[in-house]
This record gives structure tokens, sequence and C-alpha cells, in this order.
């Protein structure tokens, strides 16, 4: 299991999630944040930290932004994956 990144990021970045990731998991796409599922060890810290209440443990994503799950999944196999986020 891994931690998912929803559609409140969008627009937003806050980055609070990045400062506690203990693995570095958590990577800058062009309009929002993602968790690389490989990376994810799911400690769970970025979570309580997310302002805008977009990171949720994978089975825990809601029915209507269960798209995102797989979003957070292709982003990492794309062309233009997403990088380190900028501090």
């Amino acid at each position: 299991m891994t931690y998912v990144i929803t559609e409140a990021c969008i627009g937003v970045k806050d980055r609070s999630c990045v400062d506690v990731c203990p693995v570095d998991c958590i990577y800058e796409g062009e309009d929002m944040l993602y968790i690389h599922p490989d990376e994810c060890i799911d400690c769970g810290a970025c979570e309580p930290e997310c302002p805008v209440t977009a990171i949720f443990p994978e089975e825990d994503v809601p029915q209507n932004l269960q798209q995102y799950i797989e979003k957070n999944r292709e982003i990492f196999n794309s062309d233009a994956p997403p990088g380190r986020p900028r501090k």
C-alpha cells in the first residue's frame, strides 16, 4: 500500500508533506505533487501535514477520487515524470 495525492493538491503544492517525508518519495509535477508508489514506505507522516486534505492511504481514497491512484502510478512511467520538489 502507498499514500496517494489527490485533486485538492492541484494548483496548491504546499510542500509541507515534502518536508516530513523520511524517504523523499514526493515529487513535483507541473500542477500537483505525486507520491512515488514504489518508494513510499507507508509511514503516514505526510497525511496530517497536508493543509488541503489531499493525501490518503490508497485504500481510503474517496470513491470520487479513485482515478488519482492510477494517475500517481502512471506519471512515473510517462515521458515527463515529475522531479524532485523545489524547496
